[in-house]
């Protein structure tokens, strides 16, 4: 019989106190970071480093968030017809590496316009899956391999989030990047990868799976279980669960999947307990779902002073993007949201002077078309993305920004652009900043050496300060 004067959490803090339990919170919980009722206080790794993954899930149409001006707008223009943004309405770029070329923002980015104007933001352009280095030419021959399923939502996603666009995979690259740290981090304990998007392929590894949160950083845990519920509902699913758990059963299977239901149980009791011992941010946060995902990031991460990460990687999914139909209020409206959780964001960590430590990069599975379908844009294949944090190069647009004509010799058919820059880059200069060895890249990204020399010295694309 449960004794109604000991809390679960306060058993499993007792525990910890006297170096029991690892077996059952193990490899969810960090008992280092407890003793009695109250946390050590580590200080956190000089190395620590942290990627946040932005996938704006749907296909944004990222010709409309970077747009050319000056000389190259008409163009521009032309193209996009109906879906074409005034000139008079764009946010003016400083961009410091485009030589004559002017570029500004979507209307409703001013908080990530000022970042780029401070250094803080970068922009990376044309960029998208790819097996080998394509012509828009080789491309519609079908001369070269190209990826699978090249306008499918389903694969384009999986290729963002696998690093494989030549074949089917289930293992993420940020899965497989946790694999390789699995020891960094003191004890090995909760999960480095932490999602506030659900279950995703970009985090499972061959060892790591998401350590899966809900967007409020107390949203934690299974809705009506716990000692303190009162109601007939939780009271019953309270008691079935923990008889689940408690039960020895003989089938290997059954016994791997209720060790890591109880495993997860109690590993959540002390990470809610962290960030319940662990003051609110002064940073003001918009009350919407991005803002409180972002918010959730910045306080796990002020956190951290009692979890003591040295590496985590966050995954926040954004959906919602594809749009074709409408796209100029829908896009209005999401950009502006995304918008208000950057620069939030960036103010949060700039408050936790973490700002050095944490870089966001957005990922979207493709752009649009840059023909109108009549209201809105189709599946396309080039884009642009951004990247936020103090160990950017910013202030920069990297890669080749096509001319928006149709003409033009990157184009496939119906304003779909062939990307110059390869998703393996990209992903590979994260993960050098990261700390990822230069012998590991091959495992994750099988195509690099197509598009990049491991032994150069040289930053594949140059937007981390590595």
């Amino acid at each position: 019989m449960r004794n109604k004067n000991i809390s679960r959490r306060k058993f499993i803090q007792s525990t910890a106190k006297f170096g029991l339990g690892a077996s059952i919170l193990s490899p969810f919980l960090n008992l280092k970071a407890l003793a009695n009722s109250s946390f050590l206080v580590p200080e956190i790794a000089d190395d620590y480093k942290v990627l946040v993954c932005f996938f704006q899930g749907g296909g944004n149409d990222s010709f409309n968030m970077l747009v050319p001006m000056g000389s190259e707008y008409d163009s521009y223009s032309e193209t996009r017809s109906n879906l074409a943004l005034p000139q008079d309405d764009l946010l003016p770029l400083n961009v410091l590496n485009t030589g004559n070329r002017k570029f500004g923002l979507h209307p409703s980015m001013t908080e990530i316009q000022t970042l780029f104007n401070k250094k803080k933001v970068a922009f990376i352009s044309n960029m998208g899956t790819l097996i080998q280095p394509t012509t828009a030419q080789e491309a519609y021959d079908e001369t070269v391999p190209l990826p699978l399923g090249l306008f499918s939502h389903v694969d384009q996603q999986q290729e963002w989030m696998t690093g494989t666009p030549h074949q089917r995979a289930i293992k993420g690259w940020g899965g497989k990047i946790a694999d390789s740290f699995k020891n960094i981090n003191p004890q090995n304990s909760i999960s480095m990868n932490i999602s506030l998007g659900g279950t995703n392929i970009f985090q499972n590894g061959n060892e790591t799976i998401e350590f899966s949160i809900g967007v409020e950083e107390y949203d934690l845990g299974i809705s009506g279980y716990g000692d303190d519920n009162w109601d007939g509902f939780g009271q019953m699913l309270t008691k079935g669960l923990d008889s689940l758990i408690e039960h020895k059963y003989n089938d290997p299977f059954k016994q791997t999947y209720v060790d890591v239901i109880k495993n997860s149980r109690d590993g959540l009791e002390i990470f809610r307990e962290a960030l319940e011992q662990t003051e609110d941010l002064n940073t003001p946060f918009t009350q919407n779902q991005l803002s409180g995902a972002f918010k959730t990031v910045a306080k796990i991460i002020k956190a951290n002073t009692l979890l003591g990460f040295k590496r985590q990687i966050y995954f926040i999914d954004y959906s919602g993007w594809d749009h074709h139909d409408e796209l100029l209020d829908n896009q209005n409206a999401m950009l502006g949201v995304v918008d208000a959780a950057f620069g939030e964001f960036h103010g949060a960590l700039e408050e936790l002077d973490m700002l050095d430590n944490v870089t966001v990069f957005s990922m979207s599975e493709f752009a649009r078309t840059l023909t109108s379908n009549g209201n809105g844009t189709d599946h396309a294949w080039g884009g642009n993305v951004m990247v936020m944090g103090g160990a950017v190069n910013g202030q920069k647009i990297y890669g080749d920004y096509p001319i928006l004509n149709l003409d033009n010799e990157r184009m496939l058919w119906d304003g779909v652009v062939v990307p110059t820059l390869s998703t393996d880059e990209y992903f590979t200069e994260l993960a050098q900043w990261f700390g990822v060895d230069s012998s590991l890249i091959p495992q994750l990204f099988p195509n690099i050496n197509n598009f990049y020399n491991l032994n150069s010295g040289q930053a594949p694309i140059g937007f981390m300060n590595i």
